[in-house]
């Protein structure tokens, strides 16, 4: 029987400099908005601050953070698998921080699917969502907006702009997962054009889970990138 997925994702309000988005050195770069949505469902469910005057606000406030987190554990509990896009080395690393929820976010962050790290554990380098809705024929992100775009939108006051990229973030991971766990492989667009397969027997292994895989062979690689980037804010 396939799995309850329940798909999540933030936004954030700093605005990062520079082409790679090195935020951490930034930190504490705030939460805009976020969106969740469940297996089978069409609209997402979002979340934003509030404002005095009931207008989204510049970011969410801690208790508007742990309230998420409290959905998101809740989901959870009732046996939804948790399923992100770089989860664990981004979206719960900032939640935690904005949450002041470390040891729940640690545990969702651990017992949850990444998908994205999944992959990079397997090959030894991450796949950005777009190339795999790309290869699997699936509607991807919200065209004429990227992610880096995001804060600055939303300190304009385009704030449905962003709820509704967000939301479409969602549901394309969501149908990745589901897709992906039907035919029991991930495929992904290559920098060379090609269609990249990951066989997926197993289907999509928890972050814990997908830490017990063997390091896979990076030699040929000139900067290969290390686990311990993605997990280093969990702590021993």
């Amino acid at each position: 029987m396939s799995r309850k997925f329940i798909a999540f994702d933030i936004e954030t309000a700093a605005e990062i400099p520079g082409p790679d988005f090195n935020w951490k050195p930034h930190r504490p770069i705030g939460i805009t908005c976020a969106a969740a949505i469940v297996s089978g469902a069409t609209q997402p469910i979002v979340w934003h601050g509030h404002s005095p005057d009931g207008r989204p606000s510049p970011r969410m406030t801690s208790a508007e953070a742990r309230g998420v987190v409290q959905f998101l554990a809740e989901q959870v509990a009732a046996g939804y698998t948790l399923l992100t896009w770089n989860g664990l080395g981004f979206d719960f690393d900032v939640l935690a921080e904005e949450s002041d929820a470390f040891a729940t976010c640690r545990d969702l962050a651990l017992g949850h699917v990444d998908m994205m790290f999944h992959i990079f554990c397997e090959k030894g380098f991450p796949v950005g969502l777009e190339k795999a809705a790309q290869a699997l024929g699936i509607p991807g992100k919200l065209e004429g907006l990227s992610g880096w775009q995001a804060p600055q939108l939303w300190a304009q006051g385009e704030h449905q702009k962003v709820l509704e990229y967000v939301g479409q973030d969602v549901r394309v991971a969501i149908d990745v997962a589901a897709r992906c766990e039907a035919q029991q492989s991930f495929n992904w667009l290559t920098q060379k054009g090609t269609v990249g397969t990951l066989p997926l027997k197993r289907g999509w292994l928890t972050v814990r889970e997908a830490l017990q895989l063997p390091p896979p062979d990076t030699s040929w690689m000139t900067r290969p990138m290390h686990r311990e980037s993605f997990t280093e804010w969990l702590g021993a």
